[in-house]
């Protein structure tokens, strides 16, 4: 594991953040303070309860206990030779300002190698189970068919969102569907397809299907 890289990716992600003057202050809480694999720590997010006021119950696609899924962590998505935190190169970025054009220069090209962030072939077809966050493709359905997955907090509402090798397309399956809320944390296990997916929110670089999803414990 690799969690140096993914704290990397998160200060890139939040310099986006600054770079597009959104939010200026909030901090990005990455999935990096995670423990070992056995058991990850996701971050907690103390102001979950204002986007999900309502408090509706959730309906869960219920565990299988399938003992052939593998857990993993989010450095397990990124390729070993992949190191963006490169792209810093001796950049200040504490003393650049928002209206230098240098600033706007680092972040065109953050965002391009977000997108076309590489995958690791090699998880095609694995059964894994994954911790992570619930953004809904669809903001007003009532139940989740389909949601990215992403590895920390607000990505793609409230900050920008992660990397495409850091973003996984959840497909419940037809007929199923979990009546979740933004931001739900949870487990997911299913079956990874190396698989990109472009959204209005973000690019995934992976595929989750025939899944179960369960609360984060």
């Amino acid at each position: 594991m690799r969690p140096s890289l993914f704290l990397s990716l998160a200060v890139l992600s939040t310099m986006m953040l600054n770079g597009c003057d959104q939010l200026g202050d909030e901090q990005v809480q990455a999935a990096s303070q995670t423990a070992p694999v056995a058991q990850p720590q996701l971050p907690q997010s103390p102001g979950l309860e204002e986007l999900a006021p309502n408090e509706e119950p959730v309906t869960w696609l219920n565990d299988t206990g399938d003992v052939n899924a593998k857990e993993i962590d989010w450095d397990a998505l990124i390729p070993e030779d992949w190191r963006p935190e490169n792209l810093m190169g001796d950049v200040d970025i504490e003393n650049l300002s928002d209206d230098d054009p240098r600033a706007q220069q680092l972040l065109d090209k953050l965002k391009a190698l977000w997108d076309k962030a590489p995958v690791v072939p090699a998880l095609e077809g694995q059964r894994v189970k994954l911790p992570g966050f619930v953004v809904p493709l669809e903001m007003d359905a009532t139940k989740i068919d389909q949601f990215l997955l992403v590895p920390y907090y607000g990505a793609c509402i409230h900050v920008p969102p992660p990397p495409a090798n850091q973003t996984v397309h959840v497909v419940t399956g037809e007929g199923k569907a979990f009546e979740g809320q933004l931001f739900d944390v949870v487990w997911v296990t299913g079956t990874l397809r190396v698989e990109r997916l472009s959204s209005d929110l973000a690019e995934a670089g992976y595929r989750l299907e025939n899944v179960s999803v369960v609360p984060y414990e």
